[in-house]
């Protein structure tokens, strides 16, 4: 049985299996042939953090593959009130197929799949977000952008900027990161990124110029600079994150024919432009429509290797 939590447990042919899935499963959704992959299982879906596009797509997908899926809140379960990890994990994955998690804590993420029967999905934690990975790359391959790819990640050493690192390293690109001094990624996850790059020969830049991180890049990406959790110090983040908005005039020095991606909400102003925003409208959102079609194969594929 395998879980998906990061992309550091998957090989670089694991994940563009799950890709290629992906490209096939989103052909048929759009001819609207729906096969029923998983018929009559149930996806529990566990949610400490809201989310639009991480219930949404998770619930849609579950269900075109002939299954449901049960929303579980932290208001609605045992584990809101003080129930050890634990014993939820034990309980929950008797009873339903699959689980998927969004929560605060990758830690505890890992300890609820070590208890888990069934297979887990990271659908997002504090250290990882590798569905939304996995619907970019998705993007990227149908904008025919896989082959000498060079990513610029411009913002916050977060989450996704750790998983763009994992993602990165297992595939074999260049990525250049490129952060305010004081927001730079997890030292750990960079250390153990270099270390599979070695292997796969991607290339990791790490910077605080944005100038330098964005120089003739075919995709560049961002993400918003106040995550939730973090409202307290949004005042003092948008004066760090000066000059660190992605805006026509930076995008010039990106290859001319450049994809933006966002994996939203984005906060025009903060760290896009509303024009620039505007301009690759229709890419972010078809990359945000992609976590559909990404999440499906990856249920498939966890069904598959059960």
């Amino acid at each position: 049985m395998r879980h998906f939590l990061t992309l550091k447990d998957y090989t670089k042919d694991e994940i563009l299996e799950i890709i290629d899935l992906a490209i096939k499963i989103k052909k048929e959704t759009k001819a609207k042939i729906f096969k029923k992959y998983m018929p009559n299982q149930t996806l529990g879906m566990i949610f400490e953090k809201s989310s639009t596009r991480t219930r949404v797509s998770f619930e849609t997908g579950i269900y075109q593959l002939g299954g449901v899926g049960l929303f579980l809140s932290s208001n609605d379960i045992q584990l809101g009130r003080g129930e050890p990890i634990s014993d939820t994990s034990r309980v929950i994955s008797r009873m339903v197929d699959m689980i998927m998690i969004r929560n605060d804590s990758q830690k505890e993420l890992e300890e609820f799949a070590s208890y888990s029967k069934v297979p887990v999905i990271n659908g997002l934690t504090d250290k990882f977000h590798p569905v939304q990975l996995m619907a970019d790359y998705l993007t990227i391959v149908q904008h025919n952008l896989q082959d000498n790819l060079k990513v610029a990640y411009i913002g916050d050493g977060n989450n996704m900027t750790h998983s763009w690192l994992m993602l990165a390293a297992k595939l074999g690109f260049e990525l250049r990161v490129a952060t305010p001094k004081g927001y730079e990624v997890d030292s750990d996850i960079l250390d153990e990124a270099q270390k599979i790059a070695q292997t796969s020969g991607a290339k990791i830049i790490i910077t605080n110029d944005p100038k330098i991180a964005i120089k003739d890049t075919t995709v560049v990406t961002t993400d918003t600079w106040v995550s939730m959790g973090q409202e307290a110090e949004k005042e003092q983040r948008i004066k760090d994150f000066q000059g660190f908005i992605v805006d026509e005039n930076l995008m010039k020095d990106a290859n001319s024919k450049a994809i933006f991606l966002h994996c939203l909400p984005a906060y025009k102003g903060y760290e896009v432009s509303q024009e620039l925003f505007e301009k690759h409208s229709d890419t972010i959102f078809e990359e945000a429509e992609n976590r559909l079609h990404a999440q499906k194969a990856i249920m498939v594929w966890l069904d598959k290797h059960r």
